[in-house]
């Protein structure tokens, strides 16, 4: 199943991204290893996740003017989102429902969004989903496919790594699965007549005991200072522990058919049955209930009160309000992260669901205030922002699928576990055939293609060669249908396409590809390029580190106006060491590189008509030393939600680098990072890191924190410190880094709320794994015809004079790797 598709038809722009400068408290970084300025503030999140995944400080509240004006609300000189739309495209996902994918870019990077468009008038329907308990988060791809709904986003903050329970209120169908915890009020709803509204939503409980009624606080969630809350069935298994953490004073009431059935003085875990009700109080709370006793009558009623007095169908928590009343809120956070965030037209018949990806190569994320610029562009009058970072997902069914895939680009690289979201539903459909949906069988986003920004043009391709094709029946819904094809180009000329959906191109133009069966049909533009002039590969090497080591490598080719398209595998010859290598095609239109022993090296050579390309191909690895501790004095020390420091110490051979560090300080997520004098550039192109560290078994993680040749970050992990001495760790460098790769701290985190305690890791001897150097036969140098050089084009006179730079050939292809510009264009 595809985990994105995106249009491949850009504008005709050229666009470079916009170099970075840098400076510390001690400096000015050399030029060579200058990081964004935003990536010296506050620890990011990726780095160091929070005990909840809610952002700190103010929110402002749905209907709290004076909380917006603490969020720094501002009412007027908000500025449009703005930048410059490349793509955009629009697609059916059921009568009344579309998604909207499109790219921007601006002076800050480029941006990559999905946005669902729902008609609340029509038959589209609007329901809380999870894991079918609060305390238990899951990928939101099961809750969707498991309620059969065409469309999703992920929902509320939560209390990540501990509980998973929502800090927000949660509806579904007109049930209230759970209340907010305090402060956080906030919550996206649809009323009982289909109405979307931006609301707080207020939880009002009593509990009724023999010495009179007494206030609950919270349901199936986090009990606040001195309050008591009431636990069913939908909290889950997880110890009820966790929502009087702190606690002094504790006391939990089971009570069953209205009697109170057992007192304790510690907080219960495991699944409460069916039937049953569980009162637990902390400190004032726990004193109120500390009276009862076996048989005592109990009896509980709850209900949310939303804020505007509105009856609910659906409802769930967020963070902040984004857009009020047709205004921009200005929020005071500077964070660039992917967001999620849902809005409402004014008469709240209209909803949208927008997920901006971030922490990539081709989306740098927004922050909250761009976040409502954005939701008002798209027509919203009130939008709430709902959790972001890894969990931000946009699932989406294409037209004649039966399940919904992953529409956004999760900034994890999978699905996040969330703990709840919003599901949009279609009536079901006849599955009789009314029409069919064309694509190309390889995902624009992950088709072969000539920038570090990923994707390609399978929407070209050049004469004599092919492109797949799939057709999807669907039905009146556009939920799916049976029914195979007969094909059809036209104009003939420009191609023709077999029973299998291939097309094989004719001559150069605009071609419309075409399924159809009776009255059922669909369509899809291709373009037929200029001949074949040369190909080249997506990489400039390929290391392997032994046996059974993969890597993927892809094929482009370039007509004489260097406009570009994928080669698909079938159109390739592949000359290789068989002993060597095992290369397969992929559904992606990729080839798969597999080393077949341990060491050795080859050149695979690729022909596509009379063009060729020679990609080299080293198996195994050798250490290059990245850093030998000597310089431990000048390594500093910094923490999130920790203290420590760091000194020499006696290493592996020679001086090591001692870091200390408290993590009994915090129930949330800790870190400790040892940060280099400067980031370490490492030469090559790395396939692993690997290190020598002394541990004393108490289970910290160790990571490696590296930025690449587009500054994007990459977390690598190690196993947990569960041994007691020296040991040699590894580090895999994850597919799909820019090369070269800069070190830019190591650091231990401790994800664990019931451990605390009190360590130092030794660390010594990291090397970076990297692929021996393998030269190549010498490539011809080529000149741009678009590029003037010395007042001529091709020997031609041209228009005007520009820098004598020869062509981006390469002579030689070694160890250190130039990366190819980020850009995107026409081509």
């Amino acid at each position: 199943m595809r985990t994105r598709r995106r249009s491949t038809r850009l504008a005709g722009v050229l666009l470079l991204t916009p170099l970075l400068t840098a400076t510390t408290a001690a400096g000015p970084v050399p030029a060579a290893l200058a990081a964004p300025a935003s990536d010296l503030s506050a620890t990011a999140v990726e780095d160091a996740p929070r005990a909840s995944s809610h952002p700190a400080g103010a929110v402002t509240v749905a209907a709290d003017p004076a909380g917006a004006t603490r969020a720094a609300r501002t009412t007027t000189g908000v500025e449009p989102a703005g930048g410059l739309e490349t793509t955009k495209t629009t697609r059916p996902v059921a009568p009344g429902l579309d998604l909207t994918s499109f790219d921007r870019y601006d002076a800050d990077g480029w941006l990559r969004a999905d946005a669902l468009t729902a008609d609340l008038s029509g038959d589209v329907t609007v329901d809380y989903v999870n894991s079918g308990v609060v305390s238990k988060a899951e990928p939101l791809r099961a809750a969707a496919d498991r309620t059969r709904a065409v469309a999703a986003v992920n929902g509320d903050f939560f209390d990540i790594n501990n509980s998973g329970a929502a800090q927000g209120v949660g509806i579904q169908d007109g049930q209230l699965v759970q209340s907010a915890v305090a402060g956080h009020r906030n919550a996206v709803a649809l009323t009982t007549e289909g109405l979307g509204r931006v609301v707080e939503v207020h939880f009002e409980g009593t509990a009724t005991l023999p010495t009179g009624p007494v206030p609950l606080t919270q349901f199936n969630n986090m009990v606040q200072a001195n309050g008591i809350g009431v636990f069913t069935a939908l909290w889950g298994s997880y110890t009820r522990e966790r929502p009087v953490a702190g606690a002094t004073r504790v006391t939990e009431v089971v009570v069953v058919d209205g009697r109170v059935a057992s007192v304790a003085t510690t907080a219960g875990s495991g699944p409460i049955p069916a039937g049953t009700t569980v009162l637990l109080g902390r400190d004032a709370g726990a004193d109120a209930l500390a009276g009862l006793r076996p048989g005592d009558p109990v009896s509980v009623a709850y209900r949310p009160k939303p804020a505007d007095g509105s009856s609910l169908h659906a409802a769930v928590g967020g963070g902040n309000v984004l857009v009020r009343d047709g205004v921009v809120q200005s929020i005071a956070d500077p964070t660039l992260a992917p967001r999620t965030a849902v809005g409402f037209s004014a008469d709240g018949r209209r909803m949208i669901m927008l997920t901006v990806d971030g922490r990539q190569v081709d989306s740098r994320g927004v922050t909250q205030t761009e976040m409502g610029r954005m939701m008002a562009e798209l027509g919203a009058h009130h939008a709430l922002n709902l959790d972001g970072g890894g969990s931000s997902t946009l699932l989406a069914r294409e037209p004649g699928a039966a399940a919904v895939q992953v529409e956004n680009s999760p900034s994890d690289g999978t699905e996040r576990a969330v703990p709840n979201g919003l599901a949009l539903y279609a009536p079901q459909g006849s599955g009789r055939l009314t029409g069919y949906w064309l694509e190309t069988a390889s995902d624009p986003t992950s088709a072969p293609g000539v920038s570090p920004v990923r994707g390609g043009r399978p929407d070209r391709v050049f004469p004599g060669l092919t492109r797949r094709l799939t057709a999807a029946g669907h039905d009146e819904t556009y939920g799916p249908a049976a029914g195979e094809p007969t094909w059809r180009a036209n104009p003939a000329a420009h191609g023709r396409v077999d029973g299998d959906g291939v097309f094989r191109a004719g001559l150069p133009g605009q071609v419309t590809v075409t399924a159809w069966r009776d009255d059922a049909r669909g369509a899809i533009d291709l373009t037929v390029l200029g001949p074949l002039s040369r190909i080249d590969s997506t990489v400039d090497r390929i290391g392997l580190d032994g046996t059974d080591g993969t890597a993927l490598v892809c094929v482009v080719g370039y007509d004489a106006e260097g406009n570009t398209a994928p080669i698909e595998p079938a159109d390739l010859t592949l000359d290789y060491d068989r002993e060597l290598l095992r290369i397969t095609p992929t559904a992606e239109g990729n080839l798969l590189v597999t080393a077949l022993r341990d060491t050795g090296s080859a050149l695979v050579t690729v022909h596509v008509g009379r063009s060729t390309a020679v990609v080299p191909v080293t198996v195994g690895l050798t250490d290059v030393s990245v850093a030998t501790f000597d310089d431990a004095a000048s390594w500093r020390f910094s923490q999130a939600r920790a203290s420590g420091s760091v000194a020499p110490a006696p290493g592996r051979t020679g001086t090591g680098l001692r870091m200390s560090y408290d993590f009994s300080q915090s129930t949330g997520t800790r870190a400790a990072y040892a940060d280099p004098p400067a980031w370490i550039e490492v030469p090559g192109q790395p396939q692993a890191f690997g290190m020598w560290i002394h541990g004393n078994g108490t289970g910290e993680w160790p990571s490696l924190h590296l930025h690449d040749a587009q500054n994007t970050q990459h977390v690598l992990r190690g196993p947990l410190v569960t041994w007691t001495g020296w040991r040699y760790v590894e580090f895999t460098v994850p597919s799909g880094v820019q090369y070269p790769l800069r070190v830019r701290r190591f650091y231990v985190a401790e994800t664990r709320a019931d451990t605390q305690y009190r360590s130092e890791v030794v660390i010594d001897d990291l090397v970076a794994k990297v692929p021996p150097t393998l030269d190549v036969p010498a490539e011809a140098p080529r000149t741009d015809r678009v590029v003037v050089r010395e007042g001529t084009v091709d020997g031609r006179p041209g228009g005007s004079r520009c820098s004598p730079t020869p062509s981006s050939s390469r002579r030689t292809r070694t160890a250190t790797w130039s990366p190819r510009p980020a850009v995107r264009s026409a081509r």
